[in-house]
């Protein structure tokens, strides 16, 4: 019965709905830049995240309320806890303050680091391997994300500070997904990501003073950015990410997000009018270049004949899933 085509076929529409929901996740992060570069010139680095982490838990809230969803089970919240005070509340206090003292390349190349930090991480606490291929595409990403920081280089002011909160930033990202990616075993991606939001905006209350003195006087066009990131790049981008992440390797889904340094140069250069240089543009096409070649699998018999093994593939995951609801 495990070789006969109808047990091998109902893996690959998932597979789809999954690049698909990562690629989505990309696009929306590759946007939230440029949204931020307008926000961020109103709203302090701790407003500007708990403004967009209360939008997003709103927008969140209502569509677990529309779907009906309840609480996760008991054993997804220590993946809940640490992906929300890491990710949703650490990572993007950090990231909105470090960028703020560095320049943008810099910031790109000191953040790229995280991807690299969650398949080692993966492998070491999640026991997903580190395949050669991944190690080769996120080589060539990161080759490709430093290219694109060194042409960005020079145009604004670095210090050290902003340089370590940029080091924090990604220390933060990658423990918050590999935190994440158990949790998604016992209970679906939007569960683990509104509670988790909700989390990071919990540890973000301290910043209410500050956000709405920063609101009193921000112009519209960037309290309407702040509400963007936490409608699309927080509640939609990060819903996608964990329905895609539940079904691949956290590795995996890390190297992806290097496409998100390309997406930003081409979104600057329609948006903004910001015309790339040639050593940009070079960067960028390394960058997607390194994440084709970490999501190519190899085509073997085994792999066609059989199931995806289990850390690849949700099959585990959903029987576990099962069992720990009521």
């Amino acid at each position: 019965m495990t070789t006969s085509p109808p047990s091998a076929a109902p893996p690959r529409s998932p597979d789809r709905r999954a690049t698909a929901a990562a690629c989505t996740t990309v696009v929306l992060w590759a946007s939230a830049f440029v949204s931020i570069r307008s926000a961020g010139e109103a709203y302090s680095p701790g407003a500007l995240a708990l403004g967009r982490l209360l939008a997003g838990s709103l927008a969140l809230g209502t569509l677990m309320l529309i779907r009906r969803e309840g609480l996760p089970s008991r054993a997804a919240w220590p993946g809940i806890l640490w992906s929300g005070l890491l990710w949703f509340g650490l990572y993007m206090v950090v990231l909105n303050w470090g960028e703020q003292q560095v320049d943008a390349g810099t910031a790109a190349m000191v953040v790229n680091i995280g991807p690299l930090l969650i398949a080692l991480l993966g492998a070491r606490l999640l026991g997903e391997g580190l395949p050669r291929r991944l190690l080769l595409g996120m080589g060539v990403s990161f080759a490709g994300a430093a290219v694109v920081g060194l042409s960005m280089s020079g145009h604004g002011s670095s210090s050290v500070l902003g340089v370590l909160l940029c080091l924090l930033a990604a220390v933060a990202y990658a423990g918050g997904v590999v935190g994440q990616k158990p949790a998604l075993r016992h209970g679906s991606a939007l569960q683990i990501t509104t509670f988790g939001c909700l989390v990071g905006t919990v540890a973000c209350l301290p910043f209410a003073g500050a956000l709405i003195s920063d609101a009193a006087d921000a112009p519209v066009s960037a309290t309407l950015n702040m509400v963007y990131l936490g409608i699309f790049p927080t509640a939609l981008a990060f819903t996608t990410w964990a329905y895609a992440l539940a079904r691949t390797t956290a590795g995996r889904m890390g190297a992806t997000t290097y496409a998100v340094p390309a997406l930003v140069v081409l979104m600057s250069w329609f948006l903004l009018d910001e015309v790339p240089a040639l050593l940009t543009v070079a960067g960028g096409l390394l960058c997607l270049a390194g994440v084709a070649v970490s999501r190519m699998r190899p085509q073997t018999g085994a792999t066609l004949n059989h199931p995806a093994p289990p850390v690849e593939g949700p099959p585990h995951d959903a029987k576990r899933q099962a069992a720990d609801r009521p």
